[in-house]
């Protein structure tokens, strides 16, 4: 990596200007790449690029409001071009916190390489050219093998892939305890997937980190899997290794199952409760009924009630099948790493049996309805069906709808500028489904897992 710096002087935060040549990974673009990634208009790709590098840029900071970052840096741009040597990468007012005595943190630039080969990759591949290509369920899934692929995080070897899922707003004893089970994880040689951000995100990969130095693991992976729309709420923690921005959230769901080998849920909220719905909904399939998918919650004692309430709000709206696919293991992080590899060695013995490939899990049903990006607009929460007497993996899908819109009110700037227009979301369902969801969204409010800092004002209202 060369760069060249111009030091701009102070102001209220300061500011650098960069030229930066990306060494590997991120060689060369087409024109028709580099055009897209210039293109300002409202077609072109220079607003997202803008905002998903200065989150990334940003990495590290304590702000989970996706404009704060813009507020502070108003001035900054970037822009890509192609030369014959290869490709230049150049910053305007940048963040001077991504830089020491006069050079980009080199962890900082990786990322800033992946910002601009993700959005590449989908300007062209994922563009209007290929749009019939994503009106199939097969399609999707091809999609989204390719951009996992072009991101080189594919790994041939034998499963060793945990996901973790977790809030980012957790409280210190919840966060302590998910370094404690990333640290049991990596003393067994497991690498670590999560969504990125802080806290239960960034906790797995540190203890990894240190397990893994521990039995000197030198090829460790610490995946960061995020989408533009919440990229800059949840920057990436400085741990992650190989950074990858999926489209939309559905594609970054089915990414974490398709490269994950098990997958350990700690407390969160409602963007934690989206995902174990999804999962829970896809395993409820008859497709993927005798599938082996390791899937554990887990926290802190201080966390057993949240689980408890989490475990309830399933029962009543999934059933006894759903409960039956996860385990809750409270206070012992020796115990979930060993289960966890366990139940990784099961998932390698069927995917042999069934010649699947330990790297991409084709075998695993994802229906169109789980893939179908879904805008939370008034209208469609509004109408989602959250009724007793359908199929549970029908109910799951428009359960997880229902905190998929709540995560966009919360912390996507659609979401928030649809609340601050039109005012809450409402959620209609049955009187007994609906009293758990306000009892369930309550106790994350007060437990202040929806925002890391400052009042929280709902975005929903519960509808009997």
């Amino acid at each position: 990596m060369d760069m060249t710096i111009n030091e701009k002087p102070a102001r209220t935060l300061p500011v650098q200007d960069a030229r930066i040549y990306p060494r590997g990974g991120l060689d060369v673009l087409s024109r028709a790449e580099v055009a897209r990634l210039r293109d300002a208009s409202g077609g072109g790709m220079h607003e997202l690029l803008r905002r998903c590098a200065l989150a990334v840029l940003t990495s590290g900071s304590a702000s989970d409001d996706p404009r704060a970052a813009r507020d502070l840096y108003p001035d900054f741009d970037i822009q890509v071009a192609q030369q014959d040597r290869g490709v230049r990468i150049d910053l305007v007012n940048a963040p001077a916190m991504a830089f020491v005595d006069g050079e980009i943190i080199r962890g900082v630039a990786e990322l800033l390489f992946a910002v601009v080969r993700d959005l590449a990759y989908m300007a062209i591949e994922m563009g209007p050219a290929y749009a019939a290509e994503l009106e199939s369920s097969e399609g999707i899934t091809n999609a989204v093998f390719g951009l996992l692929r072009n991101a080189r995080i594919l790994n041939p070897g034998d499963p060793n892939l945990v996901v973790c899922w977790g809030g980012h707003s957790i409280g210190r004893d919840e966060y302590l305890y998910t370094k404690q089970v990333g640290y049991e994880l990596g003393l067994r040689g497991l690498d670590i997937c999560t969504g990125c951000g802080p806290g239960a995100m960034k906790g797995p990969m540190k203890g990894a980190t240190i397990a893994h130095a521990k039995q000197r693991k030198t090829t460790t992976r610490y995946i960061g899997l995020t989408e533009p729309g919440i990229i800059a709420a949840e920057s990436p923690n400085p741990i992650v290794n190989h950074l990858v921005i999926m489209p939309d959230i559905e594609k970054r769901l089915e990414a974490f199952v398709r490269i994950g080998h098990g997958i350990i849920v700690f407390a969160g909220g409602v963007g934690t409760a989206e995902e174990i719905l999804y999962l829970l909904g896809i395993l409820l399939r008859e497709e993927n009924k005798d599938l082996p998918f390791p899937l554990i919650l887990t926290g802190p004692t201080v966390a057993a009630p949240y689980f408890e309430q989490i475990d309830r709000f399933i029962r009543l709206t999934l059933g006894e099948e759903a409960a039956s696919r996860y385990e809750i293991i409270i206070g012992d992080p020796v115990n979930v790493a060993r289960k966890m590899a366990q139940g990784i060695k099961r998932v390698r013995e069927h995917r042999l049996a069934q010649k699947d490939s330990f790297f991409f899990n084709w075998s695993i049903e994802i229906p169109w309805e789980y893939q179908q990006p879904f805008v939370p607009t008034h209208e469609a929460m509004a109408s989602l069906d959250l009724h007793h007497g359908r199929p549970p993996h029908a109910l799951a899908a428009d359960l997880r709808r229902a905190f998929s819109g709540i995560v966009a009110g919360n912390v996507k700037e659609d979401g928030m500028r649809r609340i601050e227009q039109f005012g809450p979301f409402e959620i209609h369902g049955d009187a007994d489904m609906m009293q758990a969801l306000d009892e369930l969204l309550r106790a994350f409010v007060e437990q202040r897992r929806m925002k890391i800092s400052g009042e929280y004002q709902p975005c929903y209202k519960v509808m009997a």
